[in-house]
């Protein structure tokens, strides 16, 4: 697997690609990680993955070295390219490391499969400076799918620029995000979490959101959060990820009465955000773009049970209509808030939801579906 991150590295590409990569080891696959860095060995980890941190910034010395690096493994190699332009470097417009998974399958003959995570910069009227990103990204993914002899997709929407790019007959399998969180974290942890986040208060209900809070996301979120507050005394809401506690200053600035009804614990280890998701009432997720099975935010919420309330946008998939989660349309924060007032009335139907988010979840998006398009031979 070639990627430009890779944990400790944060984002959900870099958990992406460890959880698949320790459950194909796990299914007897030699799995071989490079990602950036200028490590000279590579380190062997104990789920039976090798990650070689040797690709440098995937400039010309950086490739040269990842060239020598898996040239010394013997043909058929299968390379799987998990695949943002922006994780590439060069301000997501690394054209060269277009141009080397090219060669890769030209001058060494191996299988090229790619993941693509996201495909392009959407076209913008302003400012204009952002349509050479747009457009240098689609050069770099019609590259891309020349080099490779099957594409994945973390979303259906992505293939149709795929087959606008060139894609032509190639094998496009949807390969939907799985949880990269733990699903099994101890009832007696869980319950410490809930007491942490209420104060003991048995009446209090949680409301959270996992996520790296972009302006894109709280546009909708904020008003969301500042509804319950204002409207629900005895509600407590939990920001779960990096951007949490910076967000949550923001949020209540001007509000002391909020500090200690908003808990931002930061960065945390896989097992404790699931602990803490356990712990809550509600996850709050909403995306600009819609809930998609790229979201691994969204995936750990259903996966660990909890009711989820989102929004439905251009990149939805139709699964979100059929129940398992409630949702208004993207940028209709006014309905979400309303939605998400409702529920927190409505013991039995958030039960309800965690269920039906959780069969969603085991039917469409555990990692057994992702390892079995993957496994399967064209």
């Amino acid at each position: 697997m070639v990627t430009g991150a890779y944990p400790p590295d944060l984002g959900g590409v870099a958990d992406y690609t460890a959880a698949v990569a320790a459950a194909l080891a796990d299914e007897g696959a030699e799995v071989h990680v490079w990602s950036a860095g200028d490590e000279p060995a590579a380190v062997a980890l104990p789920v039976g993955v090798w990650v070689h941190r040797a690709a440098g910034r995937f400039g010309l010395v950086g490739l040269a070295r990842l060239d020598r690096g898996l040239d010394r493994f013997p043909a058929p190699r299968t390379i799987v390219i998990q695949y943002v332009p922006h994780a590439f470097g060069w301000n997501a417009m690394n054209l060269g490391f277009a141009a080397w998974v090219l060669s890769r399958r030209v001058r060494r003959r191996d299988d090229v499969r790619v993941i693509f995570h996201e495909v392009a910069f959407p076209w913008v009227r302003r400012p204009l400076r952002h349509n050479l990103l747009a457009a240098v990204n689609r050069a770099m993914a019609a590259v891309l799918v020349r080099a490779c002899s099957r594409a994945y997709v973390t979303i259906p929407g992505w293939v149709p620029l795929l087959r606008r790019l060139g894609a032509g007959r190639l094998p496009i399998a949807w390969t939907p995000v799985p949880s990269t969180v733990p699903e099994d974290a101890a009832t007696a942890t869980v319950a410490a979490r809930r007491a942490e986040l209420t104060q003991g208060d048995p009446t209090a209900r949680v409301a959270c959101h996992f996520g790296t809070y972009s302006p894109l996301v709280t546009r909708d979120l904020g008003p969301v959060v500042r509804g319950l507050l204002d409207r629900r005394p005895d509600v407590r809401v939990l920001l779960l990820g990096a951007g949490g506690g910076r967000w949550r200053d923001e949020l209540a600035d001007d509000r002391a009465d909020w500090q200690a009804r908003v808990i931002a614990p930061g960065p945390l280890p896989a097992s404790l955000v699931a602990e803490y998701l356990r712990a809550c009432d509600l996850a709050i997720q909403p995306y600009p773009d819609g809930a998609s099975g790229r979201r691994t935010t969204l995936m750990a919420a259903l996966a660990n049970g909890v009711p989820v309330v989102t929004t439905i946008g251009d990149l939805s998939e139709p699964v979100w209509s059929n129940g398992a989660v409630a949702a208004a349309p993207a940028g209709d924060p006014d309905r979400l808030t309303r939605l998400a007032l409702d529920l927190l009335d409505r013991p039995d139907r958030l039960a309800e939801l965690g269920r039906a988010g959780r069969r969603l979840y085991e039917d469409r998006f555990a990692i057994r579906h992702t390892l079995a398009t993957l496994l399967d031979e064209p």
